[in-house]
């Protein structure tokens, strides 16, 4: 991510903070509605599930600027979300419905810019979340134990 996208990005989510409680029941909606399969998943208040949404996108916003003091937490929320079910395929869904919540928020000042720069944040964020979530996996997995196949 470049200066302008992360500044873009911070801009648009200031104009969004306000409206935090709005934004996370339109994104839930959303998300229930592209992928209801994924319900599940997820508590069946959704009060506290909002509110750490919400949190978590405040972190990760107003860390672009340090990503590197961002991807420890980072990682650690990716293998936290795969121990929860997330596949990486969920993670386009999010993306889905993240950008249609924030084009309803913004209206008008969800350019085309913009957009593009949540594009990129949220890219680069999901690629870290599912590739720490990858190698936990890795690590955590059984050894293969491999046949022993007689000599020739």
């Amino acid at each position: 991510m470049n200066i302008r996208q992360i500044t873009l990005v911070q801009e648009s989510f200031a104009r969004v903070a306000p409206i935090a409680d709005a934004a996370a029941d339109l994104f839930y909606a959303r998300l229930f509605e592209l992928a209801p399969a994924l319900r599940p998943m997820f508590p069946t208040d959704l009060i506290e599930q909002k509110r750490k949404l919400m949190t978590t996108l405040t972190l990760v916003v107003n860390g672009l600027t340090r990503l590197e003091a961002l991807a420890p937490a980072v990682q650690a929320l990716g293998r936290r979300h795969a121990g929860y079910g997330v596949k990486p395929e969920h993670y386009q869904t999010v993306a889905e419905a993240l950008l249609w919540t924030l084009e309803q928020g913004l209206g008008e000042a969800f350019t085309p810019g913009t957009k593009d720069a949540w594009v990129a944040a949220y890219t680069l964020l999901a690629q870290t979340m599912i590739a720490a979530a990858e190698e936990s996996a890795a690590l955590t997995a059984p050894p293969v134990v491999a046949a022993l196949a007689p000599a020739a």
